[in-house]
């Protein structure tokens, strides 16, 4: 009876000091995980130590064992939208997750325009972000933010933050752009929404990216993992081995992306590095080409100076014509037009919904099949020259194109010298006709190819045709 009794004091006193399982700080009471799939659950313990997952959903218990570095990584069957649930991890002893919906999970990525929080910047606002706000309590709208890292070694988890849901003062510090995205997916899906936001103001392309993938850009420096970082939102690899690293694995539904502000300077490099960091993403995730939608970055005077031939891609239209070139690149991708939102001494646009819309309408139509709307901007497609006139094709056009009954203003056309002139555009039932009396045989066209400019033609359902060219000069 001693020994009995021993034992059971001994059992008691090694449960009563082993540590729960650690988790990542994003799987967490408050979480969204998403509908009808398999989602990836995971921490660290002791190597060796079983793990066993309960769900309430469904009563079924899932073990697995830590690797020789302590980490385990397993999968939970998840049912349609729905909740609140519990998710029971257990050691032998347990952590229980609570208040856990069922729905659609996205990541919202980017620089300071996908950074940028509904209450705005120091004097620069948000249009009626207010009153949004007012309005925004929603328990079925969760929001995570990852703190800020910049490091030159990868990590395993994010700095501590919690899922809160929406209501007032969570969505005033939430991503806007990925709330009005949110909301309306919310509205239209009638399911919970989950959006993770992994931004950084500032940000390169190549810092939201891995160094094994940069090995095929020679001219970019990866940072030893000994160097000081002395820019944080620029260095290469810094983003990625932060903030991307530590959420790889946690299943989305897709991503939304706004950035490239902090590329336009080199827009040819930026067209093979952008398709590439969205290669990398998805390859990690192993969730196949998942949804991928971006922002085309608005329009804004960042080169008050004229181009020179020292620098004469001093344009933002080229990194916009990199976006524009890119849909074709990235299987499963769309890009959302903001040419009629852009602001020429701001390069934050007040006007965010159009932009979180725009790309909410690229979800509903493209991943979640849902119809009798525009959701797309129409893209330019092919020319063809008859005598002195530029015939002008159009894809995502099909009830047509429309200047809102203003004159077309924004087009250029050049012939072989390749000296561009304002031209005469008219709207015709197949497309744009674009003529200029000092042009006798057309070779290029240009559609508000400035660095900013207001766009003047849209769809039907009034999304802005993106600026392009013909040419390739």
């Amino acid at each position: 009876m001693k020994r009995t009794l021993s034992i059971a004091l001994l059992l008691t006193i090694y449960l009563a000091v082993k540590a729960q399982p650690r988790l990542p700080y994003f799987i967490s009471n408050g979480m969204v995980l998403q509908q009808q799939t398999n989602v990836n659950v995971w921490g660290w313990d002791k190597p060796g130590t079983t793990v066993k997952i309960t769900a309430s959903w469904n009563k079924q218990t899932v073990s697995t064992k830590t690797n020789a570095d302590g980490k385990w990584m397993t999968q939970v069957a998840t049912p349609a939208a729905g909740g609140p649930y519990e998710l029971v991890i257990s050691n032998g002893k347990a952590v229980t997750l609570s208040d856990i919906l069922i729905g659609e999970v996205w990541l919202c990525t980017g620089q300071s325009n996908m950074e940028m929080a509904m209450k705005g910047f120091k004097n620069q606002p948000i249009l009626n972000s207010n009153a949004a706000i007012i309005a925004s309590k929603n328990k079925n709208i969760r929001l995570f933010t990852v703190p800020r890292s910049s490091v030159t070694e990868t990590r395993d988890t994010v700095k501590n933050n919690a899922w809160h849901q929406a209501e007032p003062e969570a969505v005033s510090n939430f991503s806007a752009t990925g709330y009005y995205f949110g909301r309306m997916l919310n509205n239209m899906l009638d399911v919970p929404i989950g959006l993770i936001n992994d931004s950084y103001g500032g940000s390169t392309v190549q810092a939201w990216m891995s160094a094994e993938t940069l090995k095929s850009f020679p001219e970019i420096k990866v940072p030893a993992k000994t160097d000081t970082i002395k820019n944080q939102s620029q260095t290469p690899t810094t983003l990625y081995n932060g903030m991307i690293h530590p959420v790889v694995g946690f299943t989305i539904k897709g991503c939304i992306w706004y950035q490239g502000e902090s590329n336009k300077d080199a827009p040819d490099l930026y067209e093979k590095l952008f398709p590439a960091m969205v290669k990398q993403w998805r390859t990690e995730w192993n969730q196949g080409d998942f949804p991928f939608y971006y922002a085309q970055i608005a329009p804004y005077d960042y080169n008050p100076n004229p181009p020179t031939s020292f620098n004469p891609k001093a344009n933002s239209a080229y990194i916009r014509d990199a976006q524009r070139k890119s849909v074709r690149n990235i299987p499963n991708s769309a890009m959302a037009v903001l040419m009629d939102i852009g602001e020429q001494k701001s390069i934050h646009p007040m006007r965010k919904q159009e932009g979180g819309e725009r790309l909410a309408l690229l979800a509903l139509a493209n991943t979640y099949n849902m119809k009798g709307f525009g959701y797309q901007s129409p893209q330019y497609d092919s020319m063809n020259v008859v005598g002195s006139t530029a015939n002008l094709f159009f894809s995502h056009a099909k009830n047509g194109l429309t200047a809102f009954g203003k004159p077309l203003s924004l087009f250029e056309i050049a012939g072989a010298n390749k000296v561009f002139h304002p031209a005469q555009a008219i709207i015709t039932n197949n497309g744009i006709a674009v003529s200029a009396p000092q042009v006798t045989t057309p070779v290029a066209v240009r559609y508000a190819f400035k660095d900013f400019i207001i766009g003047d033609l849209f769809s039907n359902e009034g999304l802005p045709v993106s600026s392009f060219r013909t040419d390739d000069w």
